[in-house]
């Protein structure tokens, strides 16, 4: 699910900030962007996030700053090296100068900040700036997912109102086969327009053998439970995204059965735009944990 959350924390001499971002994903997978001073603490800050999150992206950015006077340290090696490099030239080329303290002082990494470690103060308040991050999101996240909520079950109860129409269809279909099969046989035995009597008991016995083989009764009462667990799953707190993943499997799975089954056009009409609904949840039911 989308959303974004921020916390900042200040010390007396730092102040940190942390920023989350996270997008549709079916696990969680966490990216963190953070500076070398806090490399030695990014694997605590990915279980901090994965014990508030379960699924989707996160984008986390953290900025660390130092508020007091930074002191310099010098890159030795690195200046020595470039001196040495200058005198090098100055002695090959027969070239005249002073070294100047200007030019030194802009070589690139030459002065670097001095590194004073993390303490347990600066580690605190990292973790309470990701609380705070993690309780702007889920904030933002609460109120997308109530409006996903109505969204789902507006679309189950477009499935739950198929239900009827395929079950009436299919409570029809003995008496359509009757009469479709008296009305074939009449046509192919016919002689010179004088009708042919058919064995009644014959002609029941294929009525029940297509009839069972185009029942759906079953597929409509597991489609109906799997719809009252969808439902069910929705009014629940806790996390349902991989029940919702399954339950749709089963509903699409019925909804195939139901189509390889039956002939009549409007049960096959029907068991389509049961498939597309549930392609449509399908796509939501993503964002949901």
């Amino acid at each position: 699910m989308t959303g974004y959350g921020r916390g900042t924390v200040g010390g007396d001499d730092f102040s940190v900030s942390v920023d989350l971002k996270t997008v549709n994903n079916r696990f969680l997978d966490v990216h963190l962007r953070i500076g070398s001073e806090l490399a030695s603490v990014e694997p605590a800050i990915k279980r901090r996030i994965a014990s508030r999150l379960a699924r989707g992206r996160v984008d986390v950015t953290v900025s660390f700053e130092r508020t007091a006077q930074v002191a310099y340290e010098l890159n030795r090696p690195l200046i020595a090296g470039y001196v040495q490099a200058l005198r090098q030239l100055q002695e090959e080329f027969g070239i005249e100068g002073i070294l100047d303290i200007n030019v030194l002082a802009r070589i690139p990494g030459a002065l670097v900040p001095g590194r004073n470690g993390i303490d347990e103060r600066m580690i605190a308040a990292l973790e309470q700036a990701i609380d705070q991050a993690l309780d702007d999101l889920e904030r933002m996240r609460q109120q997308e997912g109530e409006a996903l909520r109505v969204e789902l079950a507006e679309r189950v109860a477009k499935i739950e109102a198929l239900v009827p129409t395929i079950e009436a269809s299919a409570a029809g279909l003995a008496d359509a086969y009757r009469q479709r099969l008296q009305k074939r046989i009449g046509e192919l035995l016919s002689r010179g327009g004088q009708p042919v009597e058919v064995d009644p008991g014959r002609l029941a016995q294929e009525v029940a053998y297509l009839a069972d083989r185009s029942d759906v009764s079953e597929e409509m009462v597991r489609l109906r439970s799997h719809l009252a667990q969808f439902q069910d799953a929705l009014k629940s707190t806790g996390e349902t995204g991989k029940m919702l993943d399954f339950l749709l499997q089963e509903l699409n799975r019925e909804a195939n059965t139901t189509l390889s089954k039956s002939t009549d056009l409007t049960i096959k009409e029907a068991a389509l735009s049961i498939k597309a609904e549930v392609e449509k949840l399908r796509e939501q039911v993503q964002n949901v944990e």
